[in-house]
């Protein structure tokens, strides 16, 4: 039953699109600066704990949800495209 249900989740995860999974994947950063940030409030250590445990699960949560929308394809395309960013020369230096 319970498995019937995570793979349901998964096919409709997977039938999003490429720009959609790198959205998702890109808003796991607010949260888990976030989880470690609110430790510099001053309140009780049961709420930092609390706090830490809701937004760094929402962080993980937002990151599998996103590598699971882009897939194995989505992730090499993404992967490539960094690559191909890092190598190109700075054209401002070549004035």
């Amino acid at each position: 039953m319970i498995k019937n249900v995570f793979n349901k989740i998964k096919t409709w995860l997977q039938s999003l699109s490429f720009r959609t999974g790198v959205i998702v994947l890109l808003s796991c950063i607010p949260f888990y600066i976030l989880s470690f940030a609110q430790m510099l409030l001053p309140i009780s250590a049961a709420a930092m704990g609390v706090l830490w445990t809701i937004l760094f699960g929402l962080a993980k949560t937002c990151q599998y949800s996103g590598l699971t929308i882009l897939g194995v394809e989505g992730y090499n395309r993404l992967k490539n495209w960094i690559k191909r960013r890092n190598n190109e020369p700075n054209k401002l230096l070549n004035l």
